[in-house]
């Protein structure tokens, strides 16, 4: 039985997507079509929390076991709040040892995904869309550089974001998250992933 671990903030929890329908457990699903006997994913993941804020409910968890493989999606909330890149390296490298200690120290069984823009949807409308496109693109820098130094895996998701968050259903109701569609594209990426780490 493998187990899976996900680290996140709204993307990964789904917000106001029924909860079968993350990206998590959607990633689950296509592993268990590849037979491949994967447990419900563990989510450790509330919608507005930023590096800081995960790294405190993962303290306040006090996990104690180790899991298959782990992924992890974190910062569009730092970017939201204008907090700096630097501050954003920081605590999300100290994020990537966890997500790495949780994966007994395999860091090929660490999944980062990349940061979606939330700039192109209807939410944004009265917002600076370049501009929120610039601090995506220097967080998700960070976070593939940070991720690959580790040598974990770094799967981009954003470029998905960017071309279908303009249609509506691709979005959830509030024009912001993401819907079932959309996680689809990022669970067959995860899966697709894991699978051939695992060799299947």
């Amino acid at each position: 039985m493998y187990s899976y671990l996900a680290l996140g903030d709204s993307y990964t929890i789904g917000e106001q997507v029924p909860f079968e329908q993350n990206f998590p457990n959607q990633a689950v699903q296509l592993l268990r079509a590849k037979h491949m006997d994967v447990s419900d994913p563990v989510i450790i993941a509330t919608t507005g929390w930023t590096t800081d804020e995960l790294q405190a409910a993962i303290r306040e968890h006090n996990i104690r076991e180790t899991f298959s493989f782990v992924s992890l999606l974190i910062g569009v909330n730092n970017q939201y709040r204008g907090r700096s890149l630097e501050n954003y390296r920081e605590e999300f490298s100290a994020l990537l040892n966890q997500a790495i200690h949780f994966a007994g120290g395999h860091t090929d069984k660490v999944f980062v995904l990349s940061i979606p823009d939330w700039g192109v949807t209807p939410f944004a409308g009265e917002r600076d869309r370049a501009q929120i496109a610039r601090e995506i693109d220097a967080y998700n820098n960070a976070a593939m550089g940070i991720a690959k130094s580790h040598r974990c895996h770094f799967i981009e998701i954003t470029q998905s974001t960017r071309e279908n968050g303009v249609h509506a259903d691709y979005l959830a109701p509030d024009g912001l998250h993401p819907s079932a569609k959309e996680y689809a594209v990022w669970a067959s990426r995860l899966a697709g992933q894991v699978a051939a780490v695992f060799g299947k």
